[in-house]
């Protein structure tokens, strides 16, 4: 039987940053197809003050890896964010990708008991239970950059729909 932890958190990031993969490169498609800018699509955002597409990838792939890699206590691995262009991307979750198959279910035992400090010796230090870390913080962080990645590029016409944000499941 699969270790609880590990199924709510595994095959979710797995099935989600696969999506991510895909709906990137069809935004990489229509932009070839288009004749625009590759960095037209990766500098957009849908406000002012948001982060742009390619930092948004950014974050989910950290997201994914840093919540399943310390649910797991493993060491986590650390990506520089230089990445400039869709082929950059797509490496940087390929290595997020090999990180979660990496982790083995059993490493996830007792991961719902664990104590998780979020921003440790500062005063905005927060401490979580690993389920609590899992379910009301990581996967709804993990969710948001997601989803603002298939928005801001359904927002600049790339033809995507419900489909393509679910991916393979």
């Amino acid at each position: 039987m699969t270790h609880p932890m590990y199924r709510a958190s595994i095959p979710v990031f797995q099935q989600m940053l696969g999506s991510l993969k895909s709906i990137l490169h069809k935004a990489q498609a229509h932009a070839a197809e288009k004749k625009i800018d590759d960095q037209v699509f990766l500098q957009a955002r849908l406000a002012p003050d948001m982060f742009p597409l390619i930092r948004q990838v950014q974050i989910a792939a950290d997201f994914a890896k840093s919540v399943a890699g310390r649910l797991a206590k493993a060491e986590l691995p650390e990506f520089a964010d230089n990445e400039l262009g869709f082929d950059d991307l797509q490496q940087r979750l390929d290595k997020t990708l090999a990180f979660l198959s990496g982790l083995d279910q059993a490493q996830f035992t007792g991961s719902e008991g664990l104590e998780i400090v979020l921003r440790p010796g500062t005063p905005k230090e927060k401490k979580l239970q690993g389920d609590h870390y899992l379910f009301a913080y990581g996967l709804p962080q993990f969710f948001f950059h997601v989803t603002t990645t298939y928005a801001i590029l359904r927002h600049h016409g790339v033809e995507l729909g419900k489909k393509d944000y679910m991916g393979q499941y």
